[in-house]
């Protein structure tokens, strides 16, 4: 397996009048269905589209490729607008306050712990793949 995770460091993120939330935001985190991409015959078929989430809550989530078409995964909106607490590929665990991309070049996954902190819709896709249905959204409260 081979997956290739880019990320940059961000500075700082200030938003006004984000979440209210108790405790440490990391510990009681919910596990999101899986992100399964390249189902189907074609390989272009994704197991979800769209993810309902809340501001202030701890979410794990899951991208595993079947390897049937090469995916770089990207959500750089939502990305800007989550707290980002690692990304764990292969019982490794990277720490980065941002990531822009996960490539996945053949069968693999990586899993990323984030949370989000503003509201809105946030579209993910496989970069170039989006036409084919490779896309989906990150629809958050």
């Amino acid at each position: 397996m081979k997956v290739h995770i880019v990320a940059t460091s961000l500075a700082a993120v200030l938003i006004a009048g984000a979440a209210q939330a108790e405790g440490y935001l990391a510990q009681k985190v919910e596990r999101l269905p899986v992100l399964e991409i390249g189902l189907g015959n074609a390989g272009y078929g994704v197991s979800q589209k769209d993810y309902n989430l809340q501001t202030g809550k701890g979410y794990v989530l899951k991208l595993k490729s079947t390897g049937a078409k090469e995916c770089a995964w990207s959500a750089p909106e939502f990305a800007n607008f989550i707290w980002l607490r690692k990304i764990e590929v292969n019982k490794v665990e990277i720490k980065a306050s941002h990531v822009y991309e996960v490539e996945m070049e053949r069968e693999g996954e990586a899993e990323l712990f984030f949370v989000p902190i503003r509201p809105g819709e946030y579209a993910w896709a496989c970069n170039g793949m989006a036409d084919k249905g490779m896309a989906g959204r990150f629809i958050v409260k």
